[in-house]
């Protein structure tokens, strides 16, 4: 197969460093830089991006499109590219929840195929070594995988279903994005009390991932009724802090919908589940 021309929209520090490894396998990798700013300039010469002066003349000349900006662009972004009757293969890869993956794929058919995507890990840099996941048409997904085969970026098709890999790679950010922030706000209060290096000492014994362990929803489900009241009490001390209290809140509030299955102890992981999402 000859090998294609690639456009990357945008080049930001994810976005160039995946173009960086899609080269490998390319003709060459375009990046349109009007309107983009010094940095994105000094970051897609580092990388050895070849540049065009417009998004008409990127779309023309690329066989795949990858779409990595800001999660609140990305549709702008497609609508754009919609506007020019782009033909090839367009990867949506930004995190964005299933609902608007399919509405840019309504945008861009039949005239363009879409392959929804989904990074999960840091830019390709330094042995760091992400995944990209997709969903979509089995040829268009085989074009990706052959993309980027022998690269840093790791490739793992999830099925013909576009919205699938979008829903993985947002599944994941729900815990480990706000994992990091809870880590901020406990070590937050406990420094305020001069305990934080003992709270670290704690958390050193376990080295696993709560994700790891979803059987232990259940029992989460069964405790609520008691842990719902101990976040509040824990927003209290936050708040009393200055640090913000609202995410305990929140917690407290879906704890809630729990409430009734109050120490029981038949209770599955489907059970909680399902209860959570229909209280």
């Amino acid at each position: 197969m000859d090998q294609p021309t690639v456009g990357i929209l945008h080049p930001g520090s994810m976005g160039a460093a995946v173009a960086a490894c899609a080269a490998s396998n390319a003709t060459e990798v375009l990046w349109c830089e009007n309107g983009r700013s010094t940095a994105s300039a000094e970051r897609a010469v580092r990388f050895g991006l070849t540049p065009v002066t417009t998004l008409s003349e990127l779309l023309g000349r690329s066989d795949i499109v990858i779409s990595l900006c800001p999660p609140a662009a990305a549709e702008d972004l497609a609508r754009d590219v919609a506007g020019h009757r782009f033909t090839g293969a367009f990867v949506e890869a930004n995190a964005i929840n299933p609902e608007r993956v399919q509405r840019i794929a309504a945008l861009l058919e039949p005239d363009a195929t879409v392959v929804d995507g989904g990074v999960v890990g840091s830019p390709p840099v330094g042995g760091k070594a992400p995944t990209l996941y997709l969903s979509g048409p089995a040829s268009a997904t085989e074009r990706i995988e052959a993309l980027f085969a022998g690269t840093a970026v790791r490739t793992a098709v999830l099925g013909t279903e576009v919205g699938k890999a979008s829903a993985l790679k947002l599944s994941y950010a729900c815990f480990q994005k706000t994992s990091r922030v809870l880590v901020a706000l406990a070590v937050g209060v406990a420094r305020e009390h001069g305990v934080d290096q003992e709270l670290i000492e704690i958390a050193s014994r376990r080295t696993d991932s709560y994700l790891s362990e979803p059987q232990y929803v259940a029992k989460t489900a069964a405790r609520a009724w008691r842990w719902g009241p101990e976040l509040e009490e824990a927003a209290d001390a936050l708040a009393a802090a200055g640090l913000p209290p609202e995410m305990l809140r929140a917690a407290a509030s879906t704890l809630a919908r729990w409430n009734d299955a109050k120490d029981d102890g038949e209770l599955t992981l489907t059970d909680a589940l399902d209860r959570l999402a229909r209280p």
